[in-house]
């Protein structure tokens, strides 16, 4: 999705003030429909949660292809199902955190929110070309994911929170692309794509945060 042609060149101010709106638009839908999946499978089991992990990531290569077809329509039709899918799949761990201690999911969300827009807006107004960034960062996920798979069989102390420092390190550079990707755009058929882009900014650092601040109470 960084690799996304739609990174390249630069739209008018028009397109882009267009564009914005209606991405962000969908960014908001996107959460909506992520919270209704979290709150109708809050009590679904772990399993069912994986499974639904599976599809959503499923539908979001759909949803790459649709964009890529220009088939806005279909695209944010899957943009839909994948955020409920989203939240189906983000229910035990809401839902856990949300029955041991409500605070935490209010501070990451706040963090959240303060880093989105601190990053975003950086990203947004920046002239400076962060495509080579966001390539880095894009790998940097990748070796970050096999640590995580590292953790799972060794011990290192404070792997969780070095585990989340280094995460939002990341994020915040793809943040910053996928926002100054969003000002470069010509084409308006690719909202739906860069809203799941920023959906997931936004979710991931959700998570890191909530890593974050549940290990500061431990």
């Amino acid at each position: 999705m960084y690799a996304s042609p739609a990174y390249q060149g630069y739209a008018t101010r028009d397109q882009t003030a267009a564009l914005f709106a209606q991405t962000m638009g969908l960014v908001a839908l996107t959460a909506a429909v992520f919270a209704a999946g979290a709150y109708a499978g809050r009590h679904l089991s772990e399993g069912a949660a994986i499974v639904s992990w599976i599809v959503a990531f499923v539908v979001l290569m759909s949803m790459n292809f649709a964009a890529r077809r220009s088939s806005p329509a279909l695209a944010t039709g899957l943009l839909v199902v994948f955020g409920i899918l989203m939240g189906v799949a983000s229910a035990p761990t809401l839902y856990w955190y949300g029955s041991t201690d409500p605070q935490i999911l209010w501070q990451a969300g706040g963090a959240t929110a303060l880093f989105i827009g601190v990053f975003g807006a950086v990203g947004y107004t920046t002239r400076r070309d962060l495509s080579n960034v966001v390539r880095f960062a894009f790998f940097a996920l990748i070796a970050l994911l096999i640590f995580g798979i590292v953790l799972i069989f060794v011990h290192i102390p404070h792997a969780s929170l070095i585990y989340a420092i280094i995460g939002l390190v990341i994020f915040a550079a793809l943040t910053m692309g996928d926002f100054q990707r969003l000002r470069r755009t010509k084409n308006m058929s690719s909202a739906p794509l860069i809203a799941a882009s920023i959906f997931l900014d936004v979710l991931n650092v959700f998570f890191f945060f909530l890593r974050i601040f549940s290990g500061s109470r431990d």
